[in-house]
């Protein structure tokens, strides 16, 4: 790969992704694949006036061997250093950035409920600093290349090839051409100005159907706004990007108000397992019912997780003849899945989509709304026929996608 190019991105994911400013620290969570590109990262934090940079690596192979052999107790376990790194991460507001190169299939023979037990306890004691960090910092995720990953998705060519495609593909869909961040800002622009569009209407709720059997109906909070590209922290008032790449525009429904069915249109990654061609029925806002050809027992346990993992967080607009979508690639990875076509989310949802979200604790939101979960879990639900209809209070009917694009 084209180290310029490789510079290029990097400075991107730093400069527009974080923006770090002078003296802030910075987290780094990433995997064993690409060291090199890391070190290029760690050194552009410290041009851009990082303080100090903390690179936390990771391997999936010992993940997993810790997954099959620790047991329920000590995984749940929530240790007095990882619980000192987070109070100081709250008090500090680190920047944190995730470099995601992980194997989708990585985890594939642990035992699911194991797993989703152990994250369950170690949930409390983790949410207290997350809710004190809440909108206060930057943080972004970015990708880079994973062998294990890059032969998922190009399982016809050598490690070598597989690996520099995959490179290819994630520098062109993050928009890494001979002026990145000129490129990012007009693409912010872009995505405010729909956003501008759908908030003047204040629908009170969106109408999905597909001929794949989605017919779904789901409730927008009278208080929400659809938010995309770009956010702002609060406090310190810092623009910045959270995903690289991002094609979405979203909004977090009113909790209790979803009715009908979803299907899904590509797999789901979750818990480095792969959840194919699955279904998901809502009744009073709940999931209800699911269905699923592989590990749906994993979707299952999913949407059992705490009482708002079974309830929609976030309802996202993608066209399907977007950047991504238009690659004809399957990423089996939910950054760039989920900004292919149209999604939504399960659990947590988001506070910054509530209009003066500033003026309110993170209780009351949840009493406006906002649901409140352990997990957040984008699933992807776009068609190429898909169709959109936004409903506002006094019953006007509005287009919003018709065969799976922006109707306007």
């Amino acid at each position: 790969m084209d180290k310029l190019r490789l510079e290029k991105y990097a400075k991107l994911i730093v400069k527009c992704g974080l923006n770090i400013q002078k003296g802030q620290e910075v987290v780094v969570q990433c995997g064993l694949d690409q060291p090199e590109f890391v070190a290029t990262v760690v050194e552009e934090c410290y041009k851009q006036g990082a303080s100090r940079v903390n690179v936390k690596w990771s391997y999936m192979p010992v993940s997993k061997i810790n997954a099959i052999y620790r047991s329920l107790e000590t995984m749940s376990e929530v240790t007095a250093v990882e619980e000192a790194e987070w109070k100081t991460r709250a008090e500090k507001l680190s920047c944190l950035l995730w470099l995601d190169s992980d194997d989708p299939d990585g985890l594939a023979g642990t035992d699911n409920e194991k797993l989703s037990k152990a994250n369950m306890a170690r949930y409390p004691i983790i949410k207290p600093y997350r809710d004190a960090m809440e909108n206060k910092y930057q943080w972004c995720i970015a990708a880079v290349p994973g062998k294990e990953w890059a032969n998922k998705v190009f399982p016809e060519l050598c490690d070598e090839d597989a690996m520099e495609k995959l490179w290819e593909a994630i520098l062109d869909c993050s928009r890494v051409d001979d002026d990145p961040i000129a490129a990012w800002e007009k693409h912010n622009k872009t995505l405010a100005e729909r956003c501008e569009f759908l908030n003047n209407y204040r629908f009170d709720s969106l109408e999905y159907k597909s001929s794949n059997g989605t017919n779904f109906t789901v409730g927008l909070n009278p208080k929400g706004l659809f938010c995309g590209g770009g956010e702002t922290t609060l406090g310190s008032n810092v623009y910045f990007n959270p995903n690289i790449p991002s094609e979405e525009v979203f909004t977090s429904p009113v909790k209790g108000r979803a009715e009908g069915i979803v299907y899904s249109t590509k797999p789901l990654s979750y818990q480095g397992k792969l959840i194919e061609n699955f279904w998901i029925e809502f009744k009073d806002g709940k999931a209800v019912k699911v269905g699923a050809e592989k590990n749906c027992d994993l979707l299952e346990k999913m949407i059992a997780m705490d009482e708002g993992a079974a309830y929609l967080g976030e309802v996202a607009l993608i066209a399907y003849d977007s950047p991504i979508n238009n690659t004809g690639i399957l990423f089996y990875n939910t950054l760039f899945d989920e900004n292919a076509s149209c999604h939504l989310a399960l659990g947590r949802g988001f506070s910054n989509c509530l209009e003066g979200y500033e003026n309110y604790t993170n209780e009351e939101c949840e009493k406006m709304g906002i649901n409140s979960s352990m997990i957040h879990v984008d699933f992807m639900i776009g068609s190429k026929d898909m169709s959109i209809v936004g409903v506002t209070k006094d019953g006007e009917r509005v287009q919003i996608f018709k065969d799976g694009n922006w109707a306007f």
